[in-house]
């Protein structure tokens, strides 16, 4: 997968937008982010997921998702390895990760303007691999 495929999918989702984050292409919905291309450069796109999401993850395929250096990462952002990635399994990553952060968007004293549209979201695609990721799709 390349960088073009990374956004391409994470526009994709209903609701997501691209923005900029101290220099680097994000993704948001409702306003928040939950993936970028911050350090494409080195060959990852990052997600924004849960430490425990990021440990099953890893266990998974380590060959493609590792932490983030420092505090980001213990907090759950993710780097998924773009070339050796698949479709499917990039898909189900920037799904989990907007998926949380939908879901976020709509905890009482959230923020964001999702939350005060009550305007339901939804990916417009699923995926169906790996097995961690097959949590993040819709009953």
């Amino acid at each position: 997968m390349t960088p073009a495929d990374f956004r391409r999918i994470a526009l994709s989702l209903e609701g997501a937008e691209e923005g900029s984050h101290m220099g680097a292409v994000d993704f948001r919905v409702g306003g928040r982010i939950f993936a970028t291309l911050a350090m494409v450069e080195q060959g990852y796109g990052n997600l924004m997921i849960t430490p425990q999401l990021q440990a099953e993850f890893i266990a998974e395929r380590p060959d493609l998702f590792q932490p983030v250096f420092g505090g980001w990462g213990r907090n759950g952002a993710t780097h998924i390895r773009l070339a050796p990635a698949d479709e499917d399994t990039l898909r189900g990553a920037l799904v989990t990760a907007w998926k949380l952060r939908v879901e976020k968007n709509k905890k009482p004293g959230s923020k964001s303007p999702a939350k005060r549209s009550g305007k339901p979201i939804a990916p417009s695609e699923k995926s169906s691999q790996p097995r961690a990721l097959r949590r993040s799709k819709k009953p």
